[in-house]
């Protein structure tokens, strides 16, 4: 069993508490179905925000999704001109059989633009 991590992002549409709500489970349900992922395998995630997004915190929806005992934080994404604006980002680690290259990275909606490389 190892410890890997796994990225993550969506756009959301408006700086508004259910729609950070909304998109913030969607990531996270989406990153835990695409690899595998138990509740009781997590170890952390690290959300961040772009920051024009500021009506809720993105770690709330992942305590609405059960996730009571595993560490969350949340920080603002820095401010680069020209950046992808409405970004929830996560940073998620946790326990797995998974090689690194299985790694399924999870972009969302707009934020997909962010890495055209990875299958959808």
């Amino acid at each position: 069993m190892s410890i890997r991590a796994v990225r993550g992002a969506i756009q959301v549409e408006a700086d508004e508490r259910q729609s950070i709500l909304d998109g913030a489970t969607e990531l996270v349900t989406e990153v835990m179905a695409r690899n595998r992922i138990e509740p009781d395998d997590l170890v952390s995630i690290l959300f961040t925000a772009t920051p024009d997004l500021t009506a809720e915190f993105p770690a709330y929806a992942a305590r609405q999704l059960g996730l009571t005992d595993v560490p969350l934080m949340c920080a603002t994404e820095i401010a680069v001109p020209g950046a992808l604006p409405r970004t929830l980002r996560l940073l998620a680690h946790f326990d797995t059989e998974l090689r690194r290259a299985d790694i399924r990275h999870v972009y969302l909606r707009g934020a997909a633009a962010l890495r055209t490389d990875l299958p959808r």
